[in-house]
C-alpha cells in the first residue's frame, strides 16, 4: 500500500484475516480522525446472557481506536496499542449489531491518543467507553 490510506479498501483486506471474520467486524465509514467499525450479533461472540463477549467487544474497540489513527495521520504506519482501558457501563442488548467508534485526538512523538465508545444503537446510550494510547513502531 502507497503512502495515502484509504481506510475502506484497508478494512476490506484487513477484516478477512486474523480474529476479524471470527467476530464479524466490518467497516461503518469515518472522517477526518474518527473510524467507525461494527459487527452483527451471532452466537459466536455471544455471552451467556445472550449479549455480547468482553472479547470480541474489546477487538472491536481496538480495531476502531487504531484505525482512527491511520486515518488521522492520513497514511498506513504500524503501531502497537499501549495502553487500552474499557469502561463496560451496561450490557449489550442481546441481537443487536455493535458499533465501534474510535477517535484520534493528538499526536505525541511516537504516541497517538484516542478515545472512543461502543453502542448498540443510539451513541447517545453506549455500552462501553475506551481511551487508548498507540506507539508508532516508526516514528509517525
Amino acid at each position: 500500500m502507497g503512502d495515502a490510506f484509504d481506510p475502506a479498501g484497508f478494512m476490506e483486506t484487513a477484516l478477512r484475516t486474523g480474529h476479524s471474520p471470527l467476530i464479524g467486524a466490518r467497516y461503518l465509514g469515518h472522517g477526518a480522525d474518527w473510524a467507525e467499525l461494527a459487527m452483527d450479533h451471532s452466537p459466536a461472540i455471544g455471552d451467556e446472557s445472550g449479549g455480547v463477549a468482553f472479547g470480541p467487544l474489546a477487538t472491536l474497540l481496538d480495531m476502531a481506536a487504531g484505525t482512527s489513527v491511520w486515518v488521522r495521520l492520513g497514511r498506513f504506519s504500524a503501531h502497537a496499542t499501549l495502553d487500552l482501558r474499557i469502561d463496560l457501563l451496561r450490557a449489550a442488548t442481546p441481537g443487536r449489531t455493535i458499533v465501534a467508534h474510535g477517535q484520534c485526538h493528538g499526536l505525541a512523538g511516537a504516541a497517538a491518543f484516542v478515545r472512543g465508545h461502543a453502542h448498540d444503537g443510539d451513541p447517545a446510550d453506549p455500552i462501553a467507553l475506551v481511551a487508548g494510547t498507540f506507539m508508532a513502531i516508526d516514528r509517525w
